[in-house]
């Protein structure tokens, strides 16, 4: 029993750590995102399709880092890797852009703001997106996590 709690314990504090960085990334992503939107609007953009591409931009950036500092990816990067966390990230990038949507569109004061809306999407989507990239990109396991770093 004791050696049960143990693992579970060690389980845990990894995957803590692991959601820790993978929050940290997201929050780089999120000044990815959001000077890739101020762009997007400098070039003839929109709200709507600046936001898509900031998007994109982001979930590269997103990739790159989380592939190497969240997961530790041993094997070399690959468009095949970067569509399945692409695909894989499409809920959480899905309730991250709808949260932004409705709060541009509806949020009083968020339309002038649209920074403010990207933070609430970003963090709206945060949860789904780790579940997505460590189960179906990086191939995370309950035994992987079992073992401490």
């Amino acid at each position: 029993c004791t050696r049960l709690w143990v693992a579970q314990k060690a389980k845990t504090k990894v995957q803590f750590g692991r959601f820790v960085r993978f929050a940290l990334v997201g929050a780089a992503g999120f000044l990815v995102d959001v000077a890739a939107l101020y762009s997007a609007f400098a070039i003839g953009l929109g709200l709507y399709s600046g936001r898509a591409a900031s998007y994109l931009s982001a979930a590269t950036f997103t990739w790159a880092v989380n592939r190497r500092f969240t997961f530790a990816a041993k094997t070399p990067p690959t468009i095949i890797e970067w569509l399945r966390y692409v695909f894989a990230n499409t809920s959480g990038g899905l309730v991250n852009y709808l949260t932004y949507v409705a709060l541009v569109t509806w949020g009083s004061g968020l339309l002038s703001h649209p920074a403010l809306a990207v933070a609430c999407g970003s963090i709206a989507g945060l949860v789904v997106n780790y579940i997505a990239s460590a189960r179906l990109v990086f191939g995370e396991s309950d035994e992987k996590d079992a073992q401490p770093n």
